[in-house]
């Protein structure tokens, strides 16, 4: 088996992987948006907001990890609210 072979082989296996961490991510961000408007939810607003811009910027992460670069279907999927989006990248001190 050529060097060629294997390594196409191994980076088709990364690429199984990161799409599987894709899914799990987009599962990741639709749990922490329902966290937003859940009432039931004792944490404060500000803490679900920067959970949910967490997610967010995770995932879109791994998408860039797979080559996706254009996020706006992405996150219109998910219906990421603006101020979500703004605090996408945002780290807490």
């Amino acid at each position: 088996m050529s060097s060629a072979t294997l390594l196409g082989a191994v980076e088709q296996e990364l690429q199984n992987e990161r799409a599987t961490a894709l899914g799990e991510s987009g599962r990741r961000v639709e749990v922490t948006l329902a966290a937003l408007t859940d009432g039931s939810d004792p944490r404060p607003l500000d803490d679900r907001i920067h959970d949910a811009a967490t997610a967010v910027w995770y995932y879109m992460i791994l998408r860039e990890s797979l080559h996706f670069y254009d996020h706006d279907v992405a996150l219109a999927h998910y219906n990421v609210p603006g101020y979500v989006r703004a605090r996408v990248g945002v780290i807490r001190r």
